[in-house]
């Protein structure tokens, strides 16, 4: 048989929350198989958004090495946007590295892996894949996913106009994963098998209040939930019936989640300081031909700050008196910016033009955005869940204990190869 490593990735859970699920019994099937006393948890990579952390979790670095900062990407040369895919990672990946040993993977709906890549393996890309024949690899993968109805992602934006649309829609995708798994995994040919459950976070994002109040979703939060917790349970009953004992089993989040306190627009708090300026209304939200060519400074999601953009007369003063200027903010008498970091603090080694140039890391329960047809700083727009840095969810069972998403990719590596890294 020889070594084989299953990883269950479970996109925005934290490990507080994750503890409470099996201490109340709404995770059984968890609880029957895994002591979560053996877990722990750690801090995500800066920003803690899906594409960075699960691109550090697959290559093994950060992101000032792999070059994925978020969903959008800032050209400052060019100052064009772009939407980030796999086609932008910049460093060599784990799949590579495995597969030019000699290991066979499985991977089912990893984020950031769209348009899928050949491997020596078999491959299903995760959010944002767009068109399920691109999402796959080898092709013979397609009739046989598409024959079964397997779903990319639900329509979750429905939920921005009423919470109660999200079910159907993460209902019928998490049982188009549990069809893809069974699929992959019956021949037991891998060496390294990986599926990630991302429904947890769309969940949350417009729920997670509901799970601790006695709001009428509740109910049917709990019921998903036990959803998610038979898929687990099957998972984990499989590899536990593995024969062999060099085997190994992870369970690995890419960031927390708490309750949404408010929705904090950067683009609009530059533009009441003076920073940014408007040619014009914005098209849509990610229409940033509409900053006037003075401005400078403009943002993206999640808290990422880009200086003199447009100019080439470049103020190197102005990101630490923007800092300044950003600590100041406040929401109800609460710093909503506590920490903030300067490019050279944070990424020091990255040179991408796409790097920001300063990183807001805000209090609890605060979401930063950066949209261009936003005017007011504070807002709430359907979403009640809001992403964290720290408690995030890790389990493995032979005790690693990483610091941060990078380090269990590098530790996928150490168990294969040895000191052999990327």
């Amino acid at each position: 048989m020889g070594k084989k490593l299953v990883v269950i990735g479970l996109d925005g859970l934290s490990f507080s929350l994750a503890r409470y699920l099996v201490a109340e019994g709404i995770w059984s099937n968890v609880g029957k198989y895994l002591d979560l006393e053996q877990g722990t948890s750690f801090s995500s990579e800066i920003p803690y958004l899906s594409p960075v952390n699960w691109t550090s979790f697959f290559t093994g670095k950060g992101p000032e090495e792999h070059g994925v900062f978020g969903f959008t990407e800032f050209n400052k040369e060019k100052g064009e946007l772009f939407f980030s895919d796999f086609t932008h990672v910049q460093s060599p990946t784990i799949f590579e590295v495995l597969g030019q040993k000699g290991y066979f993977l499985k991977v089912l709906n990893l984020p950031h892996t769209y348009p899928a890549r050949p491997l020596r393996g078999q491959l299903v890309a995760g959010f944002l894949a767009l068109d399920l024949q691109k999402a796959v690899f080898p092709p013979m993968l397609y009739p046989l996913l598409k024959q079964r109805g397997y779903v990319l992602e639900g329509e979750t934006i429905k939920a921005l106009q009423d919470p109660a649309l999200i079910f159907p829609e993460i209902e019928k995708s998490l049982l188009a994963r549990q069809r893809a798994f069974e699929l992959l995994w019956a021949d037991l040919s891998w060496d390294l098998f990986i599926v990630v459950i991302t429904e947890l976070d769309r969940l949350f994002h417009f729920c997670y209040p509901y799970l601790f109040s006695s709001h009428p979703l509740q109910e049917r939060m709990l019921l998903f939930l036990k959803k998610v917790d038979a898929f687990l349970g099957l998972i984990l009953e499989r590899y536990f019936a593995l024969a062999g004992k060099d085997k190994r089993l992870m369970l690995v989040a890419d960031h927390g989640f708490t309750e949404l306190k408010v929705e904090v627009d950067l683009n609009a708090f530059l533009a009441q300081q003076g920073f940014l300026t408007w040619a014009r209304q914005a098209r849509n939200e990610w229409d940033v031909q509409s900053i006037a060519k003075d401005s400078k400074a403009l943002a993206l999601d999640s808290g990422r700050i880009y200086l003199y953009p447009f100019s080439k007369v470049k103020d190197f003063s102005l990101g630490l008196k923007l800092k300044e200027v950003l600590l100041q903010l406040e929401y109800k008498g609460e710093k909503v910016l506590p920490t903030i970091f300067l490019k050279e603090e944070l990424y020091p080694r990255a040179n991408f033009e796409h790097t920001p140039d300063l990183v807001c890391i805000p209090a609890s329960g605060f979401e930063l955005k950066g949209k261009f047809d936003r005017r007011e700083i504070f807002g709430h727009f359907g979403r009640r869940g809001a992403h964290r840095e720290e408690d995030v969810f890790f389990w493995d069972s032979w005790g690693f204990k990483p610091r941060r998403t990078r380090d269990v990719g590098q530790e996928i590596l150490h168990y294969f190869e040895g000191s052999i890294l990327v």
